[in-house]
C-alpha cells in the first residue's frame, strides 16, 4: 500500500506538546517544537506519548473478530453505524480491524477515515484494508493525538469512551456514534460464565454521562437472533475483553449452544 504522510498528518497533533504535526521527511512527522514521529510503512503512526498501562487486542482476538465480522454476524450493527455517520472525515476510536469504519466510508463516498486503536496489529489490519483509511496507534484514555475539530463523526463501537476528547476533536455540529451492548446481548454465551456481565442500564449510563457535552439525537435498538456454528460460537467468546478474563476460554461453552441473541443500542449524539 502507498503511504501518504500529508494525509495522515492532517489528522494529527504531537502527543508531547500538542502542536500540529506535519511531514518533515518521507516517513517522518514532526512539529514546530522538534518532536519527531516515524510513520510505519504499513500505513500508520504510533503516538502513545509517555506510553500506556492498557493492553491492546492480541492477534488471536483480532482473528476471532475478523471471523465474526466478516461472516456477516454483526452486519445489522454495521449498517446502523454507517447510517449514523455524517460528513467527510470519520474517526473510529477503538477501530479494531476497521470493519465499522469501512462500513461508514462505504456510505460516505467522499469521506476519509482514521482508524485509531491501542493495538498496532489491529491498526495495521485496518490501514491495509482500505485506501481511504489512515491508521493511528493511541490510547483512548489519554489526551488524543488528534487535532481539534478534525472529525465530522467519531465512532465508538464496543470501545472505551473519552467524552471530553471526542468533543474536542469533533467539528461544530459533529456527530458522535456510540454502540453499547444491552443486558441480553449474547445471553446464551454469557450463561456459560465465560463472558463478562453487562449492566442492565448501560445505554442510560452513557446518555447521562454525555449530557454536559452532547445532545442525544437518536437511540436505535438493534436486536436479532443469530444461529451459531461451533467456529462462530467460539469466536464470539474469544474476540472481546472476556477473552482476557475467562479462565478456561471458549472451550467452556457447551457444544449444544447453537443460537444466541445479538442486542445493542446504537446511540447518536450531536456535539453541543
Amino acid at each position: 500500500m502507498s503511504v501518504d504522510p500529508s494525509r495522515l498528518a492532517a489528522w494529527l497533533r504531537c502527543p508531547v506538546c500538542h502542536a500540529d504535526l506535519e511531514p518533515v521527511e518521507r516517513l517522518t512527522l514532526g512539529c514546530v517544537n522538534g518532536h519527531r514521529h516515524d510513520v510505519n510503512k504499513r500505513g500508520y503512526v504510533v503516538l502513545l506519548g509517555g506510553g500506556t498501562k492498557h493492553l491492546g487486542d492480541t492477534a488471536e482476538m483480532l482473528d476471532a473478530r475478523d471471523l465474526v465480522l466478516e461472516s456477516g454476524a454483526y452486519s445489522p450493527i454495521a449498517d446502523a453505524v454507517a447510517a449514523s455517520a455524517t460528513g467527510t472525515r470519520v474517526l473510529d476510536a477503538g477501530a479494531g480491524t476497521g470493519h465499522y469504519l469501512r462500513a461508514a466510508l462505504s456510505a460516505l463516498p467522499d469521506a476519509r477515515g482514521l482508524a485509531m486503536d491501542l493495538s498496532p496489529q489491529a491498526v495495521a489490519r485496518a490501514a491495509r484494508s482500505s485506501e481511504r483509511m489512515d491508521g493511528l496507534v493511541a490510547d483512548t484514555w489519554r489526551p488524543l493525538p488528534v487535532r481539534s475539530e478534525a472529525a465530522d463523526t467519531v465512532l465508538d463501537v464496543f470501545a472505551p469512551r473519552n467524552l471530553p476528547e471526542f468533543h474536542r476533536v469533533l467539528r461544530p455540529e459533529g456527530t458522535l456514534v456510540v454502540v453499547v451492548p444491552r443486558a441480553d446481548h449474547l445471553g446464551s454465551l454469557r450463561a456459560a460464565g465465560t463472558m463478562l456481565d453487562i449492566p442492565s442500564d448501560k445505554a442510560d449510563g452513557v446518555i447521562a454521562a454525555t449530557e454536559p457535552l452532547y445532545a442525544l439525537l437518536a437511540r436505535e435498538p438493534v436486536a436479532y437472533d443469530l444461529a451459531l456454528t461451533p467456529a462462530l460460537r467460539d469466536a464470539l467468546a474469544g474476540m472481546g475483553p472476556s477473552a482476557r478474563h475467562a479462565a478456561t476460554g471458549a472451550a467452556a461453552i457447551p457444544s449444544d449452544v447453537d443460537a444466541t441473541r445479538v442486542s445493542v443500542d446504537v446511540l447518536r449524539f450531536a456535539r453541543r
